[in-house]
């Protein structure tokens, strides 16, 4: 098996031991800001009471207001000079999270994300289109440093401008692309509407994340562009991309936890959960000296797959992330993630690339309307046909989520389209 690195090839007594370190340094580090200083005293988490991974559980939990609360610098644990960088939320609903990087810390973002492009078959001889919107989002630079680092041929292409995208791919001969889930099926459909096939490009591989998509999505970019897709996830609040990455089984994301320390917890109850049970990831940076976090609630849904990978890593593995635990739909007092309804849809082939979910309030009742995109071939003129079609999907929406949906079958390009993320949900009942 090829490695990008020797952290890659250890067991996991290594793994775990590598942990311990450096949990106490980094507790010890972040006693520097003033925030964890104040936290871990109240909890008696001092440097020599966390001694290993079983003392993790002494320290508090950080949660993003934690962070909120704490901008701009509350969590700097070097003085402002060694900051070489930051990155932020774009705050639009409060007080943004600012994270501040030292140059040490970029360097080990670069590496951490070198080795999962690497694993994902990715080599220095590749050209890679980076199309994250650069900026304050962490997956533009974050991504692009981590393709240098390996040596690849960089085109920062950004977000959006589809045209430029597919000329930038034709004319450079990228092989590699990082784009969203949703917006790798618009560029496809838009090459199949103009009579192009998306196959036809030189793409190899597509690393995808930052928005949940479902393994029948990964299936539809893969068939749709004939190249092999590979699972993406990070947080800004850990760095950005880089947290974790699928290797070439396609069968979980690898955490490098020689880097991070994660956890999954009953969101209600803040206990683990056994391996294989979903619950709510928590993580603690380990190679991170200006802004260490400790034991952040990510709100971010997913499990521990029990077992070793067939690529010989013994890195944990998380599944893909299911929605988040703050994203979760009550309705009719039953619980429901967007993932669970994108599953369904995207099953059938008749169904495009685009729906959206909208629940609204009918006097004392709750309800919740799917509308689906109808691929044109079968949009067809016989009602028939597309009756029985709609109400075999509200069938099987309902055998999924346990709650019968409004289903309504709309024609191609119909719905609200956008080339960032997909805006998935629109709950009206409070308006």
């Amino acid at each position: 098996m090829d490695f990008f690195d020797k952290a890659e090839t250890w067991d996991r007594a290594t793994i775990e031991a590598t942990q311990a370190v450096r949990l106490r340094a980094t507790v010890e580090q972040a006693m520097k800001s003033p925030f964890y200083a104040e936290r871990l005293a109240q909890a008696g988490a001092t440097p020599d009471a966390v001694r290993d991974l079983a003392d993790l559980t002494r320290i508090p939990f950080t949660t993003k207001d934690d962070l909120r609360n704490q901008y701009p610098y509350g969590l700097a644990c070097v003085p402002r000079s060694e900051f070489v960088r930051m990155h932020c939320s774009s705050g639009t609903t409060g007080t943004p999270v600012a994270i501040c990087h030292t140059q040490l810390d970029l360097n080990s973002w670069a590496d951490l994300m070198a080795r999962s492009l690497y694993m994902a078959g990715v080599r220095k001889e590749d050209v890679f289109q980076n199309m994250s919107g650069y900026g304050l989002f962490t997956g533009g630079l974050g991504i692009h440093f981590g393709a240098e680092r390996l040596g690849c041929m960089t085109v920062p292409a950004g977000a959006g401008n589809s045209r430029r995208q597919l000329k930038l791919m034709r004319d450079f001969q990228t092989t590699v692309v990082h784009i969203l889930p949703s917006y790798a099926l618009h560029l496809g459909a838009t090459l199949q509407k103009e009579g192009e096939d998306p196959r036809k490009l030189p793409l190899r591989i597509g690393c995808v994340g930052a928005e949940p998509y479902t393994e029948e999505t990964r299936h539809r970019i893969e068939a749709m562009f004939d190249i092999k897709v590979y699972n993406s996830y990070g947080l800004s609040e850990m760095n950005g991309p880089g947290v974790a990455f699928e290797c070439q089984a396609q069968h979980g994301l690898h955490v490098w936890e020689d880097a991070y320390v994660p956890e999954i917890i009953n969101p209600e109850t803040g206990a683990p959960v056994p391996d294989g049970e979903i619950g709510e990831l928590v993580l603690t940076t380990l190679c991170r000296h200006g802004m260490p976090v400790l034991r952040y609630r990510t709100r971010d849904l997913t499990r521990f797959i029990p077992g070793d990978c067939p690529c010989g890593r013994k890195h944990r593995r998380i599944d893909r992330i299911l929605g988040r635990s703050d994203d979760m739909i009550i309705l009719k007092g039953v619980n429901i993630y967007p993932m669970q309804v994108e599953r369904v849809l995207m099953s059938y082939p008749e169904v495009g690339q685009n729906y959206l979910i909208t629940l609204e309030r009918e006097g004392l009742k709750d309800s919740m309307k799917v509308q689906v995109e109808i691929r044109e071939e079968h949009f067809v003129e016989d009602v028939r046909v597309l009756r029985a079609l709609q109400e075999n999907i509200a069938r099987r929406l309902r055998d999924e989520i346990l709650v019968t949906p409004k289903v309504e079958l709309v024609q191609h390009n119909t719905l609200p389209q956008t080339e960032g993320k997909a805006q998935r949900v629109h709950d009206r009942r409070g308006q």
